[in-house]
């Protein structure tokens, strides 16, 4: 059988902020190397590879799209240049591939076919919000989206506080920015007083800003968070 190529998977950093800072430096070394790319948005993948001081002209760089409309029947064909014996480099939008992200699936598939896969360092949103709250690290359970509609939202959030409290659980929720003030709204008007609510925004910018307080002291300074990327914990433990 002919050698594969190597997976890699590469964080991106969480804004536009100085890559160094937040990469490490074996995984800078990593994407000089690569030419090829599976993406979640092209676009941004182009402005991190500038950010990043990758050496090589962008207009010779191969980037094959993996997003949340990339059917399974699809992936096959984005690992081509793996199957051919090339390196790639696996890039996602939030933060580290594979985690609050469509390439997991990716990553499933090239396991099956006894490619080699590499994870790279690099921030995870989820986990630096977690490290931050104060909250429970040792059981904790990441939901990703609530639902949009308001009802079934309310009854997500009232069933998440109950499951925090039987089984002393942290839960990490996220929302499209634009959302966000929808989401923390329906946060402050469905839970608990004494719930407390972790609201971590901005991770790794100068704006960065992590507050935990109870659901009561931040219905008196309730932030704006409007598409700002933020990750919002719960947590009740009485």
């Amino acid at each position: 059988m002919d050698k594969t190529g190597t997976l890699y998977l590469m964080p991106a950093a969480l804004g536009s902020g100085d890559v160094a800072a937040v990469l490490a430096g074996a995984t800078l070394r990593v994407l000089p190397t690569l030419t090829s790319f599976i993406v979640e948005n092209p676009k941004t993948a182009r402005q991190f590879l500038k950010l990043a001081g990758y050496p090589r002209p962008l207009q010779g760089i191969e980037f094959r799209t993996l997003d949340q409309h990339t059917a399974d029947a699809q992936l096959p064909e984005l690992l081509a240049p793996l199957l051919a014996g090339r390196d790639c480099g696996l890039l996602s939008e939030a933060g580290c591939p594979a985690v609050a992200d469509p390439g997991a699936a990716l990553v499933r598939l090239a396991h099956a076919h006894g490619i080699r896969v590499v994870p790279l360092v690099g921030p995870s949103a989820v986990l630096l919000a977690l490290m931050a709250s104060g909250l429970n690290g040792q059981r904790f359970t990441f939901h990703g989206y609530l639902p949009v509609e308001k009802e079934r939202r309310r009854a997500k959030l009232v069933e998440l506080e109950h499951d925090s409290l039987r089984h002393d659980r942290t839960q990490i929720l996220i929302e499209t920015p634009y959302r966000n003030q929808a989401l923390l709204h329906a946060v402050l008007e469905t839970c608990r007083d004494d719930t407390l609510l972790c609201l971590a925004t901005d991770l790794t910018l100068s704006t960065e800003a992590i507050h935990t307080r109870t659901v009561s002291a931040w219905k008196k300074t309730p932030p704006e968070i409007n598409r700002r990327p933020t990750v919002f914990l719960l947590y009740r433990s009485s």
